[in-house]
């Protein structure tokens, strides 16, 4: 999935305002503008639309996980420069304070029948035997079952 993509359905599930993804984005230690917040929100077709990078979204992510958390130590985490779903599906795990039950919510949410094991491989280390991809379609409908939880109404995204 594009970054772009990811930060709509975002901002969509958890009803996010402009004020707030500029907070969000400050908080994960960029300042940014509600122009460039906007830009990387339209659609690819869009004449106005820029892409997001991978150490900008790891940058929202970030901030997303200390507006939730708070910070550890007072510190920002430094923004990974190339993000995978499953770094992707981890950050979200962390903000949100899911455990695996959680995350098995927001699957069936989706209509998607996933274990705990293969929920776990998502989050190995990709160089252990059990580690398993996290595919665009899982990270899609994971956050399908977050805006169905959150918003409580059916994604259409």
């Amino acid at each position: 999935m594009k970054n772009a993509d990811i930060l709509r359905r975002l901002r969509f599930a958890f009803d996010f305002n402009d004020d707030e993804m500029i907070s969000i984005f400050a908080q994960g230690g960029h300042v940014t503008t509600r122009a460039e917040v906007s830009d990387w929100l339209k659609r690819e077709e869009d004449d106005n639309h820029k892409p997001i990078n991978d150490r900008l979204f790891a940058t929202f992510l970030n901030g997303f996980i200390i507006k939730n958390r708070g910070s550890q130590n007072g510190e920002i985490p430094t923004p990974e420069s190339k993000l995978t779903n499953n770094i992707i599906l981890r950050k979200l795990k962390i903000a949100l304070q899911f455990k695996e039950e959680d995350m098995l919510e927001m699957f069936k949410l989706a209509s998607i029948k996933i274990s705990k094991s293969e929920i776990s491989a998502f989050f190995r280390n990709p160089s252990q035997d059990k580690y398993m991809e996290c595919k665009d379609q899982f990270l899609r409908n994971f956050l399908d079952g977050l805006v169905k939880k959150y918003r409580n109404i059916e994604s259409e995204l």
